[in-house]
């Protein structure tokens, strides 16, 4: 048992002697999973340790303890339950038990993934939408950069990486594709210098250096951002590709904090609305085939970009080829939408 906060606070600050990051608001140093982290990240032991127990402990208590409870004991399975109209953006939320947030980061959380198995004579088959954010960006910015690198079948994060710190694709580093990924996803969720710089461990001038050269190497994703906050502080909404609203409330507020919040949300809801849309279509494509074509395929789930099916044995090939075309046709856009599939006895195999 790792104790209160306040005892935390203790053995961490007091007995410990760790250096102070943040407090809280009664100016109490805080023990909160950020601060931790940060602590962690610099070498020190002991929040290295706490995480640690914190991780497994959310996995024992909401995996391993309660998945077992929630097998149907009539079919011998989990069964989900799906939500329409829960989230802002349009996607599906998932509960009871909640399939979507099933970690997959770190190699004990993908355990989790290898109890989720296929029956005698099936496998797993899931089927992933690759960058489909990113390339829905590339569409409704119509920057000529990235819809180029994107026709061309190039690797968008080396690409991105090539741009911003002047050498070619090929002497991209490890390290330098890891910080352009974190720019074009960070930039679409409209994260700020600030965020950036945290998240690579720069200084803040640095950071904004890398958002500045991004955008002076894709003006359009700029210039798509800034009509998209101005359309959305007029309309008071953004849409999707196919015209599905997303209203924001606040894109107006005279607090500033919830105003800049609503702008984030305008950049990236119509990506991440429009990659909510197109999954979808493509569900209810393929549910139709599965109807028609009687081969014993079942789709079993939708995990954000992801869906994952039962396959029989003798149906793998003709799986393969049939779910990534329907998900490839599932919207006409400026550059080709790429599905990864892979097959296998468990989720994780298959992921």
């Amino acid at each position: 048992n790792l104790g209160s906060p306040k005892q935390l606070q203790e053995i961490l600050y007091d007995q410990q002697q760790l250096p102070v990051r943040k407090k809280t608001p009664k100016g109490q140093p805080s023990t909160a999973e950020n601060v931790l982290q940060e602590l962690a990240d610099d070498g020190y032991e002991l929040p290295q340790i706490i995480m640690q127990y914190r991780s497994l402990s959310k996995l024992k208590s909401t995996y391993t303890d309660k998945l077992p409870q929630q097998v149907n004991q009539q079919t011998g399975r989990v069964h989900t339950s799906y939500h329409q109209a829960v989230t802002a953006t349009g996607r599906l939320s998932s509960s009871d038990p909640n399939l979507q947030n099933i970690p997959i980061r770190t190699e004990t959380g993908r355990k989790i993934r290898e109890a989720f198995v296929a029956g005698k004579g099936s496998k797993i088959l899931a089927a992933d939408y690759s960058q489909i954010e990113l390339r829905i960006m590339a569409h409704l910015s119509g920057d000529k950069s990235l819809l180029t690198a994107f026709a061309e079948g190039e690797d968008i994060h080396r690409h991105t990486a090539s741009e911003i710190f002047g050498v070619e694709p090929e002497n991209v580093t490890g390290d330098q594709r890891r910080s352009a990924k974190a720019i074009n996803f960070g930039l679409i969720y409209g994260m700020s210098a600030h965020g950036l710089s945290k998240q690579l461990g720069i200084e803040r001038h640095q950071a904004a250096k890398y958002m500045e050269t991004y955008f002076e190497r894709y003006p359009g994703v700029r210039k798509y951002m800034d009509n998209t906050r101005e359309q959305a502080k007029k309309d008071g909404y953004v849409e999707t590709i196919f015209g599905r609203r997303l209203y924001l409330p606040e894109i107006n507020s005279s607090n500033g904090l919830r105003r800049q919040y609503a702008e984030r949300t305008a950049i990236n809801a119509p990506m991440q609305g429009s990659a909510a849309d197109i999954i979808k279509r493509a569900m209810i494509s393929i549910h139709d085939w599965l109807l028609e074509a009687d081969t014993g395929i079942r789709m079993i789930m939708q995990v954000h970009d992801e869906l994952v099916f039962e396959v029989p044995d003798d149906q793998l090939d003709l799986a393969k080829t049939e779910i990534e075309q329907f998900m490839i046709q599932a919207a006409d856009l400026e550059v080709p939408l790429e599905v990864g599939i892979g097959v296998g006895d468990n989720w994780e195999q298959a992921h």
